[in-house]
């Protein structure tokens, strides 16, 4: 199989091992942070704990960048995380931008939708970009940081062998090309993915659905004139009574899925000659490609039932697994990193309580639960298992293509959106007269201002915007200092319609994650500094 210019770089190590000081220490050295899997949730979480002051050592059992593509899509709001961590400008710059996407059934196009009608954010919708290159992006930033005297360690070919929980630190045992040794860490944060050995070393397991079937990806280099956009087929001709999924990445490189079936032979389905079969009978038989990466995947929407095991917090795919279709593997990933990265924060620095960690568990099984649903929804429609719900699937279709009200219905994979903590007990108080999508628990919503993207002045500590309403100069609460951002009711257009509506002023508390704490439409001592004591588990 050939090779792009960029998968090139899974030959090369990217953090080769080194020998540690900790491995000739004579008992073993204790970290405040220790990340489990270099992959680009933990190298998210161990990023975003460095840029906060938190030292943290990130160990992997690799030295290289992931081998193929793998998740190639990635949203809006992760793309905004990225932004903080210091990598979202070069994956936008590499990455290929869409928010165009197209069903068809059969040979003809039944719908069309786009993922971000409205303008005004600095972000797109989504952007396809191979995994390797975010990874590479991300060691990069390691490296700047540690060049910058930031607390951060990534330490290739370090394979975590058991690990041993106690009340006040977790001790592991680690292998490397020069022998074994002990450390110990404060907190261990556990990304290494869907068959993570943390999970299985502390007996824990995933509770859920596997779906029977299974899906054959195929990277495939090409030039082709295909538009930028997701096209997604159901019953399509050169795949009768399945369904398949084009998207286009960097360097001429197409991903291509084939629902296969339940009842096949793996070994038969990824020869190179089968492979080429079916997408000669797609792409037609003068059609000229090479083949990148092949793999196969089989659906499944099953989570930890708790992320939290007292010293030992589980993130992205350790935590929680859901079909690819909908792009909510990563993106959900680096969601919960945002989320942990300042709770842990506080909670090292004796300013909250380690019940604030509990919060992790709540809003993040929340968001888990919300992708599953959504998933589980998509692969049923995608894949319907009686003859009943194939005859409603087919007729939603047939009517999508002249009828609005059928689209809605139309599920190929719902994609990834940020989900709203509305339930969170660290919301405060709520002035319901302000717009509803920047109610608490949300995200922030980006728009304009005078002075560039209100995402890029969000962020990384608790602020107070003061949107045309008095607000103090400083403010601080329970020894946590909260920024306060002075902002005009006549920022843009799109900046008053989504924090402002109707009201003439408000006062917003937000969240180092950027979501809404509380709101009001003026400043009150009282109130603010409840909400900020709820926000950091003191309420």
């Amino acid at each position: 199989m050939a090779q792009s210019l960029g998968q090139r770089i899974f030959e090369t190590p990217l953090y080769p091992y080194r020998r540690s000081p900790d491995q000739k220490a004579g008992a073993p050295v204790r970290h405040k942070v220790v990340v489990v899997g270099a992959g680009p949730i933990g190298l998210a979480a161990g990023i975003d704990l460095a840029q906060q002051g938190v030292p943290v050592v990130i160990l992997d059992e690799n030295d290289k960048v992931s081998h193929g593509s793998r998740a190639i899509c990635f949203a809006k709001r992760p793309l905004e995380i990225l932004d903080r961590l210091g990598c979202g400008e070069r994956m936008v710059e590499k990455g290929v931008t869409w928010n165009i996407g197209k069903v068809f059934f059969g040979d003809r196009k039944v719908y069309e939708f786009d993922l971000l009608p409205e303008s005004g954010h600095k972000r797109p919708a989504f952007i396809n970009l191979q995994q390797y290159y975010l990874e590479q992006y991300m060691v990069d930033r390691v490296r700047e940081l540690e060049a910058a005297g930031a607390p951060i360690e990534l330490r290739g070919r370090n394979r975590v062998e058991a690990v041993g929980v106690h009340d006040d630190h977790v001790r592991l045992e680690i292998s490397t090309p020069e022998g074994p040794y002990n450390l110990e860490a404060e907190w261990l944060i556990a990304c290494d993915g869907a068959r993570s050995p943390i999970r299985s070393m502390l007996g824990l397991d995933f509770v859920g659905k596997v779906f029977e079937d299974n899906f054959l990806i195929a990277d495939v280099v090409m030039e082709a004139d295909f538009p930028t956009e997701r096209w997604f087929w159901f019953d399509p001709p050169f795949n009768p009574g399945q369904s398949a999924l084009l998207h286009k990445q960097p360097d001429n490189v197409w991903r291509i899925d084939f629902q296969i079936g339940w009842d096949i032979d793996r070994k038969e389905e990824l020869k190179e000659e089968n492979v080429r079969r079916r997408l000669h009978a797609m792409l037609g038989e003068d059609a000229k490609f090479d083949l990148e990466w092949l793999s196969i995947y089989t659906f499944q929407c099953r989570r930890m039932e708790k992320f939290r095991h007292g010293r030992v917090i589980f993130a992205g795919d350790a935590a929680h697994q859901v079909s690819p279709f909908g792009a909510r593997g990563a993106n959900s990933g680096f969601q919960d990193t945002d989320n942990l990265a300042w709770k842990l924060k506080l909670v090292i620095e004796g300013k909250a309580p380690e019940d604030l960690l509990e919060s992790y568990d709540a809003e993040r099984i929340f968001a888990a639960d919300e992708n599953i649903l959504n998933s589980t929804r998509s692969t049923e429609f995608i894949t319907p298992k009686s003859p009943a719900s194939r005859l409603f699937r087919d007729a939603v279709l047939d009517l999508s293509e002249h009828f609005e009200f059928a689209r809605p219905l139309v599920n190929a994979g719902r994609l990834s959106v940020p989900s709203i903590y509305d339930e969170s007990p660290l919301n405060g108080p709520d002035d319901a007269d302000l717009p509803r999508r920047t109610r608490p628990g949300a995200p922030a919503a980006d728009a304009p201002t005078r002075e560039g993207w209100l995402i890029d002045r969000l962020g990384n500590r608790f602020q107070i915007l003061a949107i045309g309403t008095d607000a103090p100069e400083h403010f601080e609460e329970a020894g946590v200092d909260v920024e306060v951002v002075r902002l005009s009711p006549d920022e843009s257009p799109e900046f008053r319609e989504r924090w402002l509506g109707e009201a003439p002023g408000a006062v917003y508390l937000m969240r180092p994650d950027q979501h809404v704490v509380a709101r009001w439409q003026a400043f009150d001592d009282a109130a603010m500094r409840a909400a900020l004591r709820r926000a950091i588990g003191l309420e």
